[in-house]
């Protein structure tokens, strides 16, 4: 039987490649005949290595890691999905999938809970966020990937399962039984009041029917508070699914409007996405908040709403992922995800970053060279600039957090003390009233002083590097006293940090806290009491004056006109030094 299944796995991969040299055996002109070409050499080698490798080989494997190693000198969003992975595809493009709903993560040797989805099986079932996960189903999960993990998780609706959970703090081991269901997570998690007739509405993705959520979170707001402006929070939001964002810009932009345009190498695919239906609300004023981490849909959103000078953008630079990619099934239950086309907004900007070699850490979009910089009007006249992302018309920065806090929260310190604090206290005031109270943060501190965290100050590490390169350049015997009186001085004092970055540690800590009683959307709720771009948004549209000056073809905010600097030193070669002066009167008027 085992000979069977090797036999098998073996001849799948290499009855996929051989069909596929046969298909292009008929073709022997252009590319045509450097593809038979490529999979004849392809499948001779695949072959002989399975046969003739001193160590056994897993075919499926081999095809696989060389289908992903071809993908990767692509875009990072042409993908190849195998079945086993097809069930996070899912969740991702569409919020569903079948399991028990809360978010898991690795806390040790074991996986923990880190946050319940209200009215899910997790939740009914009565897990915390915090309880380690020992059994699924009778099967340890000590040093379990959290994809082993997840996948035992996720199953069929209305299948059942058996979890072991230690309950930290408690020493209580206790075993659940839950059923699960279909989990779609909300678009919308959170939306309010958020000052005096200003609404907020938190978008995290673009799944199926996040047009009509966010309508539906427009319609209570309206009537509910009556409010007169509104704060569009699409922060984080990765994107998902085209053809909700014209249906999100339609609710505030009358039928007919352009709204997205898709151009790539297959001509009938190109087409270009318009409102279809009556706008719900021309006339609201409204910001938009962006991050990095806006990408996709949600920068088609802000990139329409700015081009029709319906909206005012107000955060960072976007994420600048402008491509489009269709799913194509593949044999064997496997997708292949494929960039097919580029986004274009109202204006013609293309989002995407057309320069990979610059990107930030975390993708977004890095320094754009002049020659990628191009100018653009909105509806009414106002500059733009294309190159990547969509540039904000107010740029709003978040203040930086300290190392320490960084690694409080990554090496779960403050989430450890949430979880000893709800075991502890059974209930707390409300998401509006809860605030750490000197005597918990006091707690905290002693907490986690007992912890054994470390961190490391960016001065710290700068004075590693120096010390490097003197002791290669041989000067670190002669300046050994200097380094290591300076490395005193740097040290950082655990328990004087704390004090001194109290209030960011307590903003933190409050959130987590908050999440154990009141769930995500308590989360929201209580994040946004300090929400510095909020605040900011919230002024703007508190000064009906200055959001119409935004909004007009005279406004320009300090990174365009950075850029226009930027562009007019590029061009300043054309002209006689005595002529440059004039030119630049000429070009800031144009």
């Amino acid at each position: 039987m085992k000979r069977s299944k090797n036999i098998k796995r073996t001849l799948i991969p290499i009855l996929v490649i051989a069909v596929g040299i046969i298909l292009f055996q008929g073709f022997k002109k252009g590319d045509d005949f450097k593809i038979a070409k490529s999979l004849d050499i392809y499948y001779s080698l695949f072959r002989d290595v399975h046969t003739y490798y001193v160590d056994e080989t897993d075919p499926e494997e081999m095809v696989e890691n060389s289908i992903n190693s071809m993908l990767d000198k692509l875009d990072p969003y042409t993908v190849y999905i195998p079945e086993k992975d097809m069930d996070d595809f899912t969740f991702m493009t569409t919020g569903q999938y079948g399991g028990i709903g809360a978010l898991i993560r690795n806390n040790g040797e074991y996986p923990i809970v880190a946050q319940p989805y209200r009215g899910f099986p997790a939740d009914k079932a009565g897990l915390k966020a915090g309880d380690r996960i020992i059994e699924i189903d009778g099967k340890p999960t000590k040093d379990f990937k959290l994809d082993e993990v997840s996948e035992r998780l996720k199953g069929i609706p209305q299948t059942k399962l058996k979890l072991l959970i230690e309950r930290p703090y408690s020493n209580e081991r206790i075993e659940k039984e839950l059923i699960r269901e279909e989990i779609k997570i909300k678009s919308v998690p959170y939306y309010g009041l958020v000052s005096e007739g200003v609404g907020y509405i938190r978008v995290s993705k673009f799944t199926p029917d996040v047009s009509r959520e966010v309508k539906d979170a427009l319609r209570e707001l309206k009537s509910k508070y009556m409010i007169s402006s509104l704060v569009l929070d699409l922060r984080g939001n990765p994107g998902g699914l085209l053809i909700e964002a014209p249906k999100i810009c339609n609710l505030f932009v009358e039928k007919g409007e352009d709204i997205v345009s898709t151009k790539g190498k297959i001509e009938k695919w190109n087409r270009t996405l318009k409102t279809t239906d009556a706008a719900y609300d021309t006339e609201l004023p409204i910001v938009v908040l962006v991050s990095s981490g806006s990408a996709s849909a949600s920068e088609i959103v802000a990139g329409a709403l700015q081009d029709l000078d319906r909206a005012v953008v107000l955060g960072k630079r976007t994420f600048g992922k402008g491509l489009v990619q269709t799913t194509i099934p593949l044999s064997y239950n496997a997708q292949l995800k494929i960039t097919t086309a580029k986004y274009y907004v109202p204006s013609g900007r293309c989002v995407q970053a057309l320069d990979y070699s610059n990107r930030n850490e975390d993708g977004s979009v890095g320094h754009i060279p002049d020659s990628l910089i191009q100018e653009y009007k909105t509806k009414n006249g106002r500059t733009v600039y294309g190159g990547g992302g969509i540039i904000p018309d107010v740029d709003a920065e978040l203040e930086d957090v300290s190392p320490l806090t960084v690694n409080l929260i990554t090496q779960n310190v403050i989430f450890d003390f949430a979880t000893k604090f709800a075991v502890e206290n059974p209930t707390i005031p409300s998401v509006d009233e809860f605030d750490i109270a000197e005597d918990v943060y006091n707690s905290f501190i002693q907490f986690a002083l007992e912890d054994s965290f470390t961190y490391e100050t960016q001065s710290e590490k700068e004075l590693k590097k120096l010390e490097k390169i003197v002791k290669r350049e041989k000067y670190y015997d002669q300046s050994k006293d200097e380094f290591e009186k300076l490395k005193e001085k740097l040290s950082n004092d655990k328990e004087k940090d704390l004090t001194t970055f109290k209030a960011e540690i307590v903003q933190f800590l409050r959130d987590e806290i908050v999440g154990r009683y009141y769930y995500e959307d308590g989360q929201i709720k209580t994040n946004l009491r300090d929400d510095i771009q909020l605040h900011k948004a919230i002024e703007i549209l508190n000064d009906q004056e200055r959001y119409k000056s935004i909004l007009s073809s005279d406004f320009e905010n300090k990174e365009q006109l950075g850029m226009k600097i930027s562009m007019l030193e590029k061009h300043e070669a054309q002209y006689q030094e005595e002529d440059v002066e004039t030119y630049f009167y000429e070009f800031m008027e144009n």
